[in-house]
């Protein structure tokens, strides 16, 4: 199996995900089902067959969370010997050769990107385009609006 790059903060965020999953909301899920069963019939029991969904996508994400922690490999960029390079887990600023827009992305795991916090997948097309280079590199991304080309200002391992 592959193994899924993570950085130290999504590894907590993982094992934090599950920690409550196993401890908060599947006893949650176990007590709603027996309140609907004790309603009486299931065949006809809305709050029944809601709480078994639930508890279906409980389960199913506690599996998948653990696969992740167990195939994870927590990747600290400050530890790499990357020489300036972008690597996964580095931040980067970057600047729009066409509108001189600055922005700033953490190339991060697949679970821990949210762009508007500014961290972008490690399978992001921009970070594709980013690892490997370094400060000065121009590169250029496919974006939905068409190709862009940033210049890639800086590379930090925070």
């Amino acid at each position: 199996m592959n193994k899924i790059p993570l950085t130290i903060e999504g590894a907590e965020k993982l094992r934090a995900e599950l920690k409550r999953l196993i401890s908060t909301e599947r006893p949650k899920v176990i007590a709603a089902i027996a309140e609907a069963r004790s309603h009486g019939d299931l065949s006809e029991n809305a709050e029944y067959d809601a709480a078994k969904e639930r508890q279906a996508f409980i389960e199913g994400r506690i599996k998948e969370v653990e696969r992740k922690l167990a195939n994870g490999e927590i990747i600290d960029p400050r530890l790499l010997d990357a020489g300036g390079r972008c690597v996964f887990g580095a931040t980067v600023d970057l600047e729009d050769q066409k509108s001189g827009d600055r922005v700033r992305y953490r190339i991060v795991g697949e679970d821990e990107a949210d762009v508007r916090t500014g961290k972008v997948s490690i399978n992001s097309p921009i970070a594709r385009a980013l690892i490997g280079k370094y400060a000065g590199d121009v590169v250029e991304v496919e974006a939905p609006g068409g190709i862009r080309e940033y210049e890639l200002l800086d590379v930090r391992y925070e």
